[in-house]
């Protein structure tokens, strides 16, 4: 079964209540916008848009930026379309059915690169996570944002094999390689890596940031 297949059937019926039941548990998406800094004008691209729930929260935080969402599920899309035109955003967010880890970003968007690139709980579902954050650097101009699952690392651990259990059961693997990752395609790259624990570790957030900007 490819990923696109998978993707589908996971959210097939998720799609309907994702935004409502994940506002609870996805620690650090507002304060990954909030974070953003996106230049007046500038254009912005999520990898693994979903619902395009972010991507409607970055519009609003950020009127002058253009925006544009890519995701592996059409089903997924489906949904982000129709609440992109509800919130009246349609002329400012673009969405487009790709690969995380193979995407031609001027053939999709017109646009060879971005001021800011972003995933926000992505990383966990996508089998080969390190090309996508790899392909994710090529494409940004700016600052590449990403926040997901950590390692409960400052948590009781009953509550973070419970987590991890649970997870499991819809795909999702928080990924303990990430600051290693973020480093090593940092240096590869000639961007700055940050990293940070968030919430004891329930979170964590990185970044990758050009040396010209």
């Amino acid at each position: 079964m490819s990923n696109a297949t998978r993707m589908d059937a996971i959210y097939a019926r998720q799609r309907h209540f994702y935004d409502l039941t994940r506002k609870y548990y996805l620690l650090g998406r507002d304060r990954l916008i909030a974070r953003l800094d996106v230049p007046k004008g500038g254009i912005v691209l999520e990898v693994g848009c979903g619902t395009g729930r972010n991507l409607i929260a970055v519009a609003k935080r950020y009127p002058d930026a253009q925006l544009f969402g890519l995701d592996i599920s059409e089903a997924m899309l489906t949904t982000a379309r129709a609440k992109v035109a509800a919130a009246g955003f349609a002329d400012r967010i673009t969405l487009k059915q790709a690969d995380a880890t193979d995407f031609d970003p001027a053939a999709l968007f017109g646009h060879a690169n971005f001021d800011r690139v972003f995933f926000s709980y992505t990383l966990s579902m996508i089998p080969d996570w390190q090309a996508a954050i790899k392909q994710g650097a090529e494409v940004t101009g700016g600052t590449l944002h990403l926040v997901d699952f950590g390692q409960f690392e400052r948590l009781p651990r009953w509550f973070g094999t419970g987590m991890k259990a649970w997870l499991a059961k819809f795909d999702v693997e928080p990924r303990n390689a990430l600051p290693d990752v973020i480093e090593r395609i940092g240096l590869e790259a000639s961007l700055t890596p940050g990293f940070q624990p968030l919430h004891c570790g329930y979170a964590w957030s990185g970044s990758l940031t050009r040396q010209n900007i």
